[in-house]
């Protein structure tokens, strides 16, 4: 039978904190804590009106409550710090995985950290700003923007991770069927722009190279202007639009802007203002995660493509065009129908990240 451990004063107080707010499911959520535990320990103070615990046998505990307070309050003010330099911080005369031990049983311990595009006090101000420019907008706004960006996919950019059935044994383990092998180098990638608005798909267009300012405008003016033009013979889409690029440095040049001003006098276009390092705003970037994900649940041979580079990349993109074409009406609109609710969590969060 497992060891238990007992709750700390901490943990504790914080039970009999949440107690009167939340459901014990929830705050053992919020604590770490099996909300059998939680359930426990409430029935037990309410019964005897006490926190302490009965005496039992067994090995004493090797950290004081006061102790276990320090530990929490140092590890949540450098959340980055290593085991090693915790211990000598707090001070401990425990090994460093008794240290890992302790940090379950006060309720915190280590996560992988969230990967977010940085962001500088000027970006949140920019994005607040923005934010709040947008409040107002209802989903009949949004569906009157065109949203654009460029998407890179790898022959094998799958993202998560990948669990297998196998038995407990050193040979499954490293058994070619349960290896996900990842090359140190692969140049078999696909680069791709696209755009849709409303429930309308735009093309999507594969790029030879780098995107340069100028591979950028003969873009647009190849493929992009073919569908502002059906938009605009649609009598089911109202103008002015709007189009949404984010600020990489083809977008924002100046021979860019020049060819755009052209082309938002002929076809009624308006260039939305963009805040700095904010894909969690721009719903393309959750479609291209849609597009990937279909990539390798209906083509799972994806990863394992081989022969020459050239065609590796031809099947891809077809492929990813096939998918492309696939994607219904519900996925963009549900895309379409979350702006207001992203506008918001970003203005409440100050410019801040968001869980978008």
């Amino acid at each position: 039978m497992p060891k238990k451990h007992e709750l700390t004063a901490v943990q504790k107080g914080s039970i009999l904190a949440l107690a009167a707010h939340f459901s014990h499911r929830e705050i053992g959520n919020q604590l770490s804590i099996p909300h059998e535990t939680v359930t426990d320990f409430i029935d037990r103070y309410r019964k005897r009106q006490s926190t302490e615990n009965l005496l039992r046998p067994g090995r004493p505990k090797k950290t004081s409550d006061a102790a276990d307070r320090l530990l929490v309050r140092v590890a949540e003010a450098n959340t980055c710090i290593p085991f090693r330099e915790l211990k000598n911080e707090v001070n401990l005369d425990v090994s460093e995985r008794t240290l890992r031990r302790l940090q379950k049983v006060v309720g915190i311990r280590k996560w992988r950290a969230v990967s977010r595009a940085l962001l500088t006090k000027r970006h949140m101000k920019l994005r607040q700003k923005w934010a709040q420019a947008h409040l107002h907008w209802t989903v009949a706004d949004w569906r009157k923007v065109i949203w654009s960006d460029e998407s890179i996919v790898k022959r094998d950019s799958r993202s998560g991770t990948i669990w297998v059935f196998r038995r407990q044994t050193k040979y499954e383990k490293y058994a070619a069927k349960n290896i996900h092998g990842k090359r140190k180098f692969d140049n078999a990638s696909v680069l791709m722009w696209g755009c849709f608005i409303d429930n309308k798909l735009g093309p999507l267009v594969f790029i030879d190279g780098t995107v340069k300012q100028d591979t950028y405008i003969n873009l647009l003016d190849k493929h992009f202007i073919l569908f502002l033009e059906a938009l605009h013979n649609d009598d089911d889409t109202a103008v002015p639009l709007y189009f949404v690029q984010d600020n990489a440095t083809p977008h924002v040049a100046l021979k860019t802007q020049k060819y755009l001003n052209t082309v938002t006098e002929k076809y009624q276009l308006i260039i939305m203002d963009w805040p700095p390092n904010s894909p969690d705003m721009n719903i393309i970037e959750q479609l291209w995660a849609h597009l990937k994900h279909e990539l390798y649940r209906r083509f799972p041979d994806t990863g394992r493509l081989t022969g020459s580079i050239e065609y590796i990349r031809a099947t891809i993109r077809q492929r990813l065009h096939t998918i492309w074409w696939d994607i219904g009406m519900n996925v963009l609109m549900e895309l379409v129908e979350s702006m207001p609710r992203r506008v918001k969590a970003l203005a409440h969060a100050e410019g801040w990240y968001t869980d978008f």
